[in-house]
């Protein structure tokens, strides 16, 4: 066993023989940080190929409802209350099915978003804005979007939407990712 692997192990062991709370500490100090928010992606339950993007100022492309988590708030709790705040749009947090994946990093930025994914009826459901922080919102067919933002390009594409469809980023692994809606058949 060479050197590196005896030092190695020995600072496990100490380690590990430290109380939780110091040992919690010291891997808040070490490990990287990162702000996590909430994005979710709406389906019109009555065209399920239609999708509601805002457009926020600067307004050079449409997004997702979206936005930080507050301290100790569950992701679909912030997804559902960010959709709210930027759209009018209410749905529970129950009512939110989970990405998968669920959660998208984005390291050169120090983010973590978790995506949600929800379905209500477009016809039904009236979009109220504020014109500070979101300009518009509106209702696009998924196969004629508007210029999105490249945050939002790049994470519809993960789920098989929009022009990047398929084209998973490298720091993911192949696989079937697929969008997850309420009451679609598993």
């Amino acid at each position: 066993m060479d050197i590196h692997r005896q030092i190695r192990g020995l600072a496990y062991q100490v380690f590990y023989g430290l109380p939780l709370p110091i040992r919690r500490r010291i891997a808040r100090l070490v490990s990287p940080k990162y702000l996590v928010g909430a994005v979710t992606v709406v389906r019109d339950s009555e065209s399920p190929d239609r999708i509601l993007l805002l457009r926020q100022p600067p307004g050079r492309g449409w997004g997702l409802p979206a936005g930080l988590l507050k301290a100790r708030e569950l992701p679909a709790v912030g997804a559902a209350r960010e959709l709210f705040e930027e759209t009018g749009v209410r749905v529970e947090p129950g009512d939110l099915a989970a990405g998968n994946p669920n959660a998208i990093l984005h390291p050169g930025v120090g983010s973590v978003d978790t995506v949600w994914f929800a379905s209500v009826p477009a016809s039904t459901t009236p979009l109220a804005v504020d014109g500070g922080e979101v300009l518009e919102a509106a209702w696009f067919p998924v196969t004629d979007l508007p210029k999105l933002t490249w945050p939002t390009e790049r994470l519809l594409g993960i789920y098989g939407i929009g022009p990047r469809a398929g084209q998973l980023p490298p720091s993911l692994p192949t696989g079937p990712y697929h969008a997850s809606f309420p009451g679609d058949a598993q």
